[in-house]
């Protein structure tokens, strides 16, 4: 990969072998594995057997995950926070690991549609609860960059299953524990 980031610079018209660049083809190799590392993670050894039998039904939700990843189209940063709940069957998981599989797929390359949907549906294959639910709120900078370049705007994609698709007062209190302030 370094021998194709000193030609991708060479091919911008830098010159690579110049001081402050002779090490970055080796940084952004390091950097590009960094970011790309879900590819690496399974969601069940994330998961890690942290699921636990209680006699709980009532919405679980964990806000506020703040997340990083790149667009798969221009391979430009997007981020911002994502919103992951769950209505359990008698099965919950270790409050980290909702996060964690945040991780698994927001480190690989992505669309903000696919990342929400692998998401909610890994915790329905998972957990097998009444219904999973996720919303990401997030800035791309492939639109603040490049493009249309339009400054504060925000994408929000959501992925509503079982109960929350289906029963409006469940998608509400959802909705409305997202939106309050901490």
């Amino acid at each position: 990969m370094e021998e194709h980031i000193r030609a991708i610079l060479q091919s911008i018209g830098e010159n690579p072998e110049r001081e402050g660049l002779k090490k970055t083809p080796h940084r952004v190799t390091e950097a590009l594995a960094f970011l790309t590392r879900g590819y690496h993670m399974d969601p069940d050894q994330v998961i890690n057997n942290a699921v636990f039998t209680e006699d709980y039904e009532e919405m679980i939700v964990q806000k506020d995950i703040d997340f990083f990843s790149l667009c798969e189209h221009h391979l430009l940063p997007f981020f911002g926070k994502a919103h992951v709940a769950y209505l359990p069957r008698h099965k919950i998981i270790g409050v980290s690991k909702l996060a964690r599989l945040v991780d698994v797929f927001a480190r690989r390359l992505q669309v903000q549609e696919r990342l929400t949907s692998q998401i909610a549906t890994t915790i329905m294959e998972k957990l097998n609860p009444l219904g999973a639910a996720v919303v990401i709120e997030a800035e791309h900078l492939c639109m603040r960059m490049r493009g249309v370049e339009k400054q504060n705007s925000l994408i929000i994609t959501s992925t509503l299953l079982g109960a929350f698709r289906t029963r409006q007062e469940t998608r509400n209190e959802f909705m409305n524990l997202i939106r309050q302030k901490s």
